[in-house]
This record gives structure tokens, C-alpha cells and sequence, in this order.
């Protein structure tokens, strides 16, 4: 039966044979792992959230600046600085066929930018802050509706939780081109009261901000909830931290954009205000203050054992929880910024006012965050030039705990690309705000080398690779011994016409503890197959195959093949995926991306044996109003039930509607 299945997506391959005009979810999902979105979930929910931002507001490349240039997170700062030297070489563009025209810019940049930026009107003056008068009357209003409905029970929707099952979102915002937003976001989990328990306000967590940009000497501030970043991340890095495979395209570059909190995530983020103040052409000043609110899991004592930045309150011991302790934080940074060079001293105070008290009798948990202060600094620095630039960041906590990162990259020609990225994080270093780049969330507990590789050999084959080694010298959650990792991709894309070819494999090699605690191979093996086909018809096809192979403590593989096809029109587009999945664990587990509504984000994953169906589409009913749905559908051959606890679904099968309505004025 298996196979009849796996044959029949293949047949639907051959026979539909164009593709829609992209959208830069399609590129940009190809610059995601499995692990890394295992490894950095919530970060690539905020990710996914700022890519949107970005897209609904696009940057006129006849007037703009570095720093707006730096907010996209797919360009390195050879590619930046190409840009601006280019504008300034040869004047305003004409049109988005110039980007050819800069050699540091690759054909997968050149793809993306169109979604992020155009080409404005050449004898346009300079954009000014409007006057009040002008942002009331010309300003932009939308407002989102989303609401997914599962047709189906969990455990929890009979007995345990404390809402009903359904999951939505009402988002308002507000904005008058780049220079002012004001948003609010209202969001509720399936599963957690509305109008009821602790949630009588509504819904169960709100996201607010007011953000105005190029107002003087004030740059961009926030009030209300915000992100923020400094650095490379090693003392704060509340924004978003890229994956190792998309660490190519920006060659290690960290983009440190303060921003509003717009998704629907409830960690990494400071409530209060914050501010980048521009002291001279080469100075800038950024401060921030916050005061939120968090969920801990208390000891005996009335001491936080473990902050928890889940978001869940659906059952009377996660409500107990819900914002039972708050966080404080205190800090800024100061730049220098003239002719390539960039200088900066950062700091971040930190106070928690129930003592942070984890349990330090586990090895690896042993030099966790504990107290209720934290104090980290750092200073940062680096140079650009259009072939190479160079960057880092060293920092220490209150302990005197060190930490740092260091990074080069080099272009010596315009189909060539090379990054190194070296870190060192002291097993005693820690900081509640820091995500650098590494091996795994955790700041902490690591040394390591990164070697990335980007090269298009031939006009139409663009090869990427890494190979990147980690060692940590003090026990980890499953390592109780000091132990190392070696993370290796290979990944080729042959473009040909209107076809697309591209393949990728990885290979991680680990160290876990077996059942007597002694370390053994924890091996992983993932390949990737997919063909692309596009034409100027309107519709869409691409077929991918999916492999995996694991060992640790017993052998486990899996496969899958997927198809995804579709169409669009100027007022509506619709898209149909269907996959086959056939894996011996949840170890051989494969991740599919599908198309998703606007401002939502999953990346599912599938193990055993089964098969996925997810149908999109939406519609412009007018100049104003944008419907949009999607329907999935999961079918398990080998079980009975799915899930486990509150979670369990006592079926074999599970299906969900996603329905959303935006409304623009």
C-alpha cells in the first residue's frame, strides 16, 4: 500500500509542470534545517514574524541608509556595504534589474529582495517624519482575525483544561510608512480560558507597542513591548538567532534592530521602553528599560526553580503559575561607527524578585542562573570591507566568567564566499538575555569552529556547505562527561530555466550517555531531494523527498515523499500538499514546510507511518478585504490514538481549519 502511495505523488509530479511566481517563504524555507528549527523554535517564530514586517513595509532603495539595510537579515555586510557603494557610485536606480549590477549579491539575495524593498521615484525628495496631520490622515489600519478549529478532542478538552479547544488571534495595527506603528496583539492557546479564570481581560497574553523611527536624533523607539539585541548576543539577544545554514548568507553577521513585539510569543521580550539616540554621524547611544511579568516553577521555599517561557495556561497548575515572579532589566549600549570600523560597550543589569534556585544537585544544571541579580558587559568590534570583514564579541558576567565570539568573512570574488566563526563560552558564563551562535540555545559550555562555504562554480550551480565542531568540557542534559559534536552540510541547487534542482544532506555526530552512563555515538544522517518547476502560467509544483537515518542505542531510518501544487491568479491563489511518511521512530522524525496563513508559523514534524494532506488558499474579496483558509489532515496507519497525557487523541486521525480574515483601511 505503502509504495502504490509513494508512486502515485511521483505520477502527480510528471504530470503538472509549472509553478506560481514565488513567494519569499518558498526561498526563504530553504534556508532552514530540522535541527535548527528543533533547536531554535521560538526564535524561528519571531524570525518568520519579522520577515513579514519587513515584507508589508518595504525599503525604497533610493532612499535609504545602511542601518535600514541592515534590518534584513539575509544580507552579509559585504552585500550592504555593495549596495550602498553602488547607490553612491552610480545614483538612483531605475530599476530592481540593477541589484544584478552588485557582484557581492548572490542569486538567492536576488531573489529575496524584491519582497523587502523597490525602487522608488528618482527625483522624489528625501522622506521627512510626517506631521501629525499627516500620519491621522494617511496612515494605514488592518486588522487580522485567525482562528484555528480542530476537528477533533484532546484528553484535556474532556477533563484537565480550562478553556475550550479552540486557538485564535486578533491583531490591530497601525502604521504610517517606516516611521510609525502602533499595534496590539490578543492571543489565545487552545485549551486556556477566555473571559474566565485569570483571563477575565480576554485573552490569555496581549502584545502592545508604540514605535516611531527617524524622529531627529531619535532613531527608533519603542514603548511598550519590544526586542532588542546587542553584539553578536553573548549579553543580549532577544531578537531572533539564525540557523547554521542561514549563517551562509549573511556570513555571520548579527542584526541587533530594535523592534516591536509583534507575534504572539510569549518569551524573549521586555516590557517598558527603549530608545537609539544618534549623538553625532558616528555615535550612537541605545537604552532600554523593562519591568514584565514571567511564569516560574517554584521550589518548597517560594524560590523560582526554572522560568518557564512556554506561554501554556491551560490547566489549574499552569495557571497557578502564570506570571507568579518578575523580571527586571536595566541597560545600553554605546557605538562607534566611521569609514568600516564599528566599536560598542554593552551592559545589562538584571533583577528578579523571587531568588533564581535551580536544582544544582544535576551536574549539568549546576551553574545555571542562580540569585537575584545578574550583571553581564561586553564590548564588540570589527571592520568592513567590500572582499572581507571581521567582527566579535567578548563578554563576562558578575562571576567574572568569560565569553566570546569572533568572526571572518571573505569574498575574494563575486561567486565566492568563505565565513569562519570561532566561540569560546565558559562553562560558568551565563546570561539571562544571551543567545549567541553555537551548538545549542544555550550560551554556556562550549568552544568550537565554524567553516561555512558559499560558491557558484557555474552560472546556474550554487554550491553552500559547513562543517562546524563543538566540545563542551562539563556534562550537558543527556552527556554526563565532557564530550563533542561534529556538524556537516552539503547542500547544491542547480537552476536550469524554469527548474530548480536542488539537493542537500547533513550529518551530526554526537556524544550520549547509555543506560550506565558511559558516552556512545549519537549519529544522524538527513538527505534532501527536491525539483522545482515554474512558468509564467500561474501554477506550482515541486516534488521533495526526504531520508533519514539515526543510531543511538538502536538503528532507526525513515523517508518521506511529498508534493506540493498549486495556483494564483491576481485576486486569489490556492496550493494542495500531500506527503507520504514511513519512519521506524520518533528519532527518524521528518519536518515538511507548508504554506501558512499571514503572521502564522509550524513546521510540523511526522514519525511512523502515515499520511499528510494540507490544502491553502486565499482571496481578495476587494481592495480591502483578504480571506484566507487552510485545512490539514493527518491519518496515523500504525496507532489508534496520538499524543500522550492531556494531549491524547483518541483516533487515529486528526484534522484542523485554519481561518483567517484581514481587513485593510
Amino acid at each position: 500500500m505503502k509504495y502504490r502511495i509513494a508512486i502515485f505523488l511521483f505520477m502527480i509530479t510528471l504530470t503538472t509542470s509549472a509553478q506560481q511566481k514565488q513567494t519569499w517563504e518558498d526561498i526563504w524555507q530553504e534556508t532552514i534545517t530540522p535541527e535548527d528549527m528543533e533547536e531554535m523554535e521560538d526564535s524561528w517564530e519571531d524570525y518568520h514574524e519579522r520577515m513579514q514586517q519587513l515584507a508589508d513595509h518595504p525599503i525604497d532603495l533610493n532612499h535609504t541608509n545602511r542601518e535600514d539595510l541592515e534590518q534584513l537579515p539575509f544580507l552579509s555586510a559585504q552585500q550592504v556595504m555593495g549596495i550602498m557603494e553602488y547607490l553612491d557610485r552610480y545614483g538612483p536606480m531605475r530599476s530592481m534589474n540593477e541589484l544584478k549590477m552588485v557582484r557581492s549579491l548572490d542569486y538567492r539575495q536576488i531573489a529575496l529582495l524584491p519582497f523587502f524593498v523597490y525602487v522608488g521615484e528618482v527625483n522624489q525628495e528625501a522622506p521627512r517624519f510626517p506631521s501629525l496631520q499627516n500620519i491621522t490622515k494617511y496612515g494605514k489600519h488592518t486588522v487580522t482575525v485567525t482562528g484555528n478549529i480542530p476537528f477533533y478532542e484532546r484528553k484535556g478538552d474532556q477533563n484537565g483544561y480550562l478553556g475550550y479547544h479552540y486557538r485564535h488571534t486578533l491583531r490591530y495595527a497601525f502604521t504610517y510608512s517606516n516611521y510609525v506603528k502602533i499595534g496590539i496583539i490578543g492571543a489565545q492557546d487552545a485549551g486556556e480560558p477566555f473571559l474566565a479564570n485569570q483571563n477575565n481581560t480576554g485573552y490569555d497574553t496581549y502584545s502592545y507597542y508604540i514605535q516611531l523611527r527617524k524622529l531627529g536624533h531619535l532613531e527608533n523607539a519603542v514603548i511598550g513591548k519590544y526586542k532588542i539585541g546587542a553584539g553578536m548576543g553573548l549579553i543580549l539577544n532577544t531578537s531572533f538567532q539564525l540557523g547554521k545554514l542561514a549563517t551562509l548568507q549573511n556570513m555571520g553577521r548579527q542584526t541587533n534592530t530594535l523592534r516591536a513585539h509583534s507575534s504572539r510569543s510569549e518569551s524573549d521580550y521586555f516590557q517598558g521602553a527603549a530608545a537609539v539616540i544618534r549623538l553625532s554621524k558616528p555615535l550612537t547611544l541605545t537604552t532600554f528599560a523593562s519591568y514584565r511579568p514571567v511564569d516560574a516553577t517554584l521550589n518548597d521555599d517560594g524560590t523560582a526553580k526554572t522560568i518557564i517561557t512556554n506561554g501554556y495556561h491551560r490547566t489549574k497548575e499552569e495557571m497557578k503559575k502564570k506570571h507568579n515572579t518578575h523580571l527586571s532589566a536595566l541597560g545600553g549600549s554605546i557605538g562607534y561607527r566611521l569609514n568600516g570600523l564599528h566599536l560598542g560597550a554593552n551592559i545589562v543589569y538584571s533583577g528578579i524578585d523571587r531568588t533564581l534556585c535551580p536544582d544544582t544537585k544535576t551536574a549539568y544544571r549546576r551553574y545555571y542562573p542562580q540569585g537575584d541579580n545578574f550583571l553581564n558587559a561586553s564590548l564588540d568590534y570589527g571592520y568592513t570591507h567590500y572582499r572581507f570583514s571581521v567582527g566579535g564579541e567578548t563578554a563576562v558576567n558578575k562571576a567574572g566568567a568569560l565569553a566570546t565570539i569572533n568572526a571572518l568573512s571573505f569574498q575574494p570574488s563575486s561567486n565566492l564566499s568563505l565565513v569562519a566563526i570561532q566561540r569560546f563560552y565558559s562553562y560558568r558564563y551565563n546570561g539571562l538575555y544571551a543567545h549567541g551562535f553555537g551548538n545549542s540555545s544555550r550560551t554556556q559550555n562550549e568552544s568550537g569552529l565554524y567553516l561555512g562555504l558559499s560558491w557558484t562554480p557555474l552560472a546556474r550551480l550554487h554550491l553552500q556547505g559547513y562543517a562546524d565542531y563543538a566540545y563542551s568540557p562539563y556534562p550537558r542534559y543527556q552527556v554526563s562527561k565532557p564530550s563533542h559534536t561534529w556538524d556537516m552540510l552539503l547542500q547544491s541547487t542547480l537552476q536550469w530555466r524554469k527548474w530548480n534542482l536542488q539537493v542537500r544532506h547533513r550529518t551530526r555526530l554526537q556524544q550520549k550517555d547509555d543506560n550506565n552512563k558511559m558516552l556512545i555515538p549519537c549519529n544522524e544522517h538527513r538527505s534532501r531531494l527536491s525539483i522545482t518547476h515554474s512558468s509564467d502560467a500561474g501554477w506550482t509544483a515541486k516534488t521533495q523527498a526526504d531520508y533519514v537515518y539515526s543510531v543511538y542505542k538502536e538503528m532507526s531510518q525513515g523517508w518521506m515523499i511529498s508534493q506540493q501544487t498549486g495556483y494564483q491568479q491576481d485576486t486569489w491563489q490556492a496550493s494542495l500538499s500531500m506527503g507520504y511518511f514511513d519512519t521506524d521512530s520518533y528519532a527518524a522524525r521528518i519536518y515538511l514546510y507548508e504554506r501558512q496563513l499571514q503572521h502564522e508559523f509550524t513546521f510540523p514534524s511526522f514519525y511512523g507511518n502515515g499520511l499528510r494532506l494540507a490544502l491553502y488558499a486565499h482571496v481578495s474579496l476587494n481592495d480591502h478585504l483578504r480571506l484566507a483558509t487552510r485545512l490539514g489532515y493527518t491519518n496515523y496507519f500504525d496507532r489508534s490514538s496520538i499524543g500522550t497525557g492531556l494531549q491524547e487523541i483518541a483516533q487515529s486521525y486528526t484534522t484542523d481549519l485554519d481561518i483567517q480574515l484581514r481587513w485593510k483601511f
